[in-house]
């Protein structure tokens, strides 16, 4: 079967293809549009559909719309049914415009998708999209499952258990109780973005101590019925509002404001603490030793590490695309094992946009760019990485998902501390946010501690040795963690680059952090990446075998 996924509903808009049970393609909206998360996280938004997405995934196998079997769309609008009149928690008039569009989700594609039948399209539940987007996708197919974000239709979190690419639902929590809306009320209030910057509050987090803890477990706290609460909190009676810097200004404060830390890291341990006991009722109510994570909550990777630490499962395997635009591959991937579909697992996050070798060169000559062909890329750019050079990184296809994993990404060598200052005032980033390092696979278990490895996908934190925090401080947050990614030789060439900078330098360790500037979506193409590479002062851009030195 051919079934394509679409998440449209909420934020980071998203397409997926699914072929015969083997992931084909996915990407996100933003890469195509350069509008960063693609669009607003506002109910009227509904209607704006990854068509650009869409497009590309099924041209990338020679598709049509008229050719697919089934579409899936990650949100049910027939369980906003609501007989009463009132909805808890919820605006319902916001409420009725966000389910309209649902509703006409199938016209609206077939508009954009000219040739495609309205009636293939199916609606799946939010929250089972996202179980489908990890289990089904993960090596571990027969799992337990916990997915926990903002909200779906009507509910915050979803715990159960994958047999035979069959889920059942073992506990739903219903709102207005949400995790993830926690965390984004307190993003807002610390003076960032909602719904998209959930990550620097988990950073902050780091320089505070957790003061306010025993206020928050009072109104934040699990249930016996797998469930939890979180009551109203006003922030002001913890903290001020704060009022973040922004624009050229963003970099001028090392650190934030101690209420602040101390509010962060409060409100982030009270979320492990209700997470950690959800996992346990879980552990409890199933018989496998694997637990696969989803929703925007599994992106906090400090919390995903205690629950590999404290869970009781053997395995945790968290989505790389555990956010919404995950749900676009959860909902095709759905359909299929609805269709008893044999499904492959994922083996990379790279399934966006490549560009050939002949597709690269004609961009730069059309730019009339000066660039070289090195005879071996790898020993060259692992020399200038060795000599402080910044180098843009851009190699293969682009990921899915929001973490830069070696085919996006910008290098720098880890052991200069103002390595973190020049790549964050390159990017336009707050100072007190981290950059993590990647490290070869073969090596990681001799420099970073208590995290799982291997780690590819960047989503778990791990102590840095005592011994290496000193060798590479550009990477060490000030906790003495960092955000891990181990390269194998399924990355060839950015592997034999770290090996030939570990030769030069004794360290099997680079800095990585997403090509692009602040506010910008990750570049996807060549042009985007020219486009960042003049505009930024990056030293050297390598697009596939191309080198590109900034004149001096």
């Amino acid at each position: 079967m051919r079934i394509l996924g679409i998440n449209a509903v909420f934020h980071d808009p998203a397409a997926a293809l699914v072929v015969d049970g083997r992931i084909v393609a996915a990407a996100e909206e933003e890469r195509f549009s350069r509008r960063k998360h693609g669009k607003q996280a506002v109910p009227f938004s509904t209607w704006e559909l990854p068509v650009a997405a869409a497009k590309w995934c099924l041209a990338e196998a020679g598709i049509d719309p008229g050719d697919l079997d089934a579409v899936g769309y990650s949100y049910d609008p027939a369980l906003m049914a609501d007989d009463s009149g009132q909805t808890e928690g919820l605006d319902r008039d916001w409420e009725y415009l966000r389910t309209l569009y649902a509703q006409r989700a199938p016209r609206f594609l077939a508009t954009a998708l000219p040739g495609l039948d309205p009636a293939v399209v199916r609606h799946v539940r939010h929250h089972v999209a996202h179980a489908a987007s990890t289990a089904l996708a993960s090596p571990y197919p027969d799992s337990a499952v916990l997915v926990v974000d903002g909200r779906g239709e009507r509910t915050s979190m979803l715990a159960g258990v994958y047999r035979d690419h069959k889920l059942d639902v073992l506990a739903t929590q219903e709102l207005p109780h949400s995790l993830g809306l926690l965390y984004e009320s307190l993003t807002e209030h610390l003076g960032f973005t909602r719904s998209s910057d959930e990550y620097k509050v988990m950073a902050m987090g780091s320089y505070g101590e957790p003061r306010f803890i025993e206020a928050m477990r009072e109104r934040v706290y699990a249930c016996p019925d797998g469930g939890f609460r979180t009551e109203p909190i006003t922030w002001t009676d913890f903290a001020p509002v704060r009022v973040a810097a922004t624009g050229e200004h963003a970099t001028a404060l090392a650190r934030p404001e101690p209420v602040h830390a101390d509010l962060a890291c409060s409100v982030q341990q009270v979320v492990e603490e209700v997470l950690l006991d959800l996992v346990s009722w879980l552990r409890e109510r199933v018989d496998t030793d694997s637990l696969c994570l989803a929703g925007g909550v599994a992106l906090n990777c400090v919390a995903n590490t205690r629950i590999h630490a404290e869970s009781g499962f053997d395995h945790i395997w968290v989505q790389p695309a555990a956010g919404d635009s995950g749900t676009a591959l959860g909902a095709a991937l759905a359909v299929a094992a609805d269709e008893g579909e044999p499904i492959t697992p994922m083996s990379s996050a790279q399934l966006g946009r490549g560009w050939s070798d002949a597709d690269i060169q004609a961009v730069l000559e059309r730019a009339a760019v000066r660039y070289e062909r090195p005879d071996d890329l790898a020993q060259t750019v692992g020399e200038l990485l060795a000599d402080n050079q910044l180098v843009g990184w851009f190699q293969g296809r682009a990921e899915f998902g929001p973490r830069a994993l070696g085919g996006r990404s910008l290098l720098a060598d880890p052991r200069r501390l103002e390595n973190l200052e020049r790549l964050n005032v390159v990017k336009g980033r707050e100072q007190f946010r981290p950059v993590a390092p990647m490290v070869l696979a073969e090596r990681a278990a001799e420099i970073f501690g208590r995290g799982p490895l291997p780690s590819p996908y960047m989503l778990f934190v791990h102590d840095v040795a005592e011994a290496w925090r000193e060798r590479i401080p550009a990477v060490t947050h000030v906790d003495g963690t960092a955000r891990v990614q181990t390269v194998d030789d399924s990355l060839p060439l950015l592997h034999a680059t770290i090996e030939h900078f570990a030769r030069r330098t004794g360290v099997p360790v680079l800095v990585n952090t997403s090509f692009n500037t602040a506010g910008r979506p990750m570049v996807d193409s060549p042009v985007d990446a020219l486009e960042c590479f003049g505009s930024a002062p990056i030293d050297v851009l390598v697009l596939g075998p191309f080198l590109i030195r900034r004149p001096r």
